[in-house]
């Protein structure tokens, strides 16, 4: 499966539990959470868009980074 990295503007433990409700919800993934460096590394099947998509709605500041 692909990996790929995110950066999302968290600032605290919430906005990562954020990140991980809307992650689980989309389901088929794998993800790390990098809070102090504010990345989320995600294995998935899901298009690049589907997954910065679903990031977005967490209300925070997401950008893709690249394949890991």
């Amino acid at each position: 499966m692909p990996k790929h990295e995110f950066f999302v503007d968290m600032t605290c433990e919430g906005c990562s539990n954020a990140v991980t409700r809307v992650l689980n919800k989309l389901g088929g993934v794998q993800f790390d959470i990098d809070l102090h460096n504010k990345k989320v590394s995600i294995e998935s099947e899901h298009s690049v868009d589907t997954l910065l998509d679903t990031l977005k709605k967490t209300g925070k500041t997401a950008s893709y980074l690249g394949e890991k």
